[in-house]
């Protein structure tokens, strides 16, 4: 029976890859699109499917106690939105831009933006993010690992336990795992992509 379920488990996780690999597409130079059920049009059931699926990854890797979902604004939001949902906690997202509203104390990093070719700013006021905090960093993808190196600074300002990181694109290629090992966090990646002969697949240990 245990290696039934762990064969329903690994297929379940197979086809949600390949369910996301059939909707990207690569425009080259690093960029992938994904407009069609991440950054643009959302598609709600997968989403749901993919909060669900982080869910239980955290809970197969025995990570306990999570108290808070953390993301980027704004790729990162939806993905990280149905993860909360699924684990029955707030979710927080880091600010491109700092509001008036934003008066108190708050963490701040910058990153390099891939897309859009300048720095980015991120922040989040210290009214919702603390040192007593357990949190799951969520992000849309896992690429040279530059904006997920500025949220942990982000987060490590303020004192919180960062839990594990999850990504729901991981491009292998760009071996952002490398740049992020330094900080020994658990990484979750729901749909590793590599390139063959400049074509997106699947990476080996997802292949099936």
């Amino acid at each position: 029976m245990a290696e039934l379920d762990s064969l329903s488990e690994g297929l379940r996780r197979h086809r949600l890859a390949q369910r996301m690999l059939a909707q990207t597409v690569d425009l080259g130079n690093g960029l992938l699109k994904v407009g069609s059920f991440l950054n643009h049009r959302i598609d709600t059931a997968l989403m749901t499917e993919i909060g669900r699926e982080f869910s239980r990854r955290v809970s197969d890797a025995g990570i306990e106690n999570i108290s808070l979902v953390v993301t980027a604004e704004t790729s990162g939001i939806a993905p990280a939105l149905t993860t909360a949902q699924a684990l029955g906690v707030p979710m927080v997202f880091a600010r491109k831009k700092r509001p008036a509203t934003m008066t108190g104390g708050y963490f701040t990093a910058t990153a390099p933006s891939h897309t859009k070719g300048q720095v980015t700013e991120l922040s989040i006021s210290a009214e919702y993010l603390s040192s007593t905090d357990r949190v799951l960093l969520i992000d849309d993808f896992l690429g040279t690992g530059n904006t997920i190196l500025a949220m942990l600074e982000l987060l490590r300002q303020s004192g919180c336990g960062i839990c594990a990181l999850g990504f729901v694109i991981e491009k292998v290629y760009e071996r952002g795992r490398d740049a992020i090992r330094e900080w020994d966090v658990p990484v979750i990646a729901l749909a590793q992509l590599d390139l063959q002969k400049n074509q997106l697949v699947l990476a080996d240990s997802q292949s099936g």
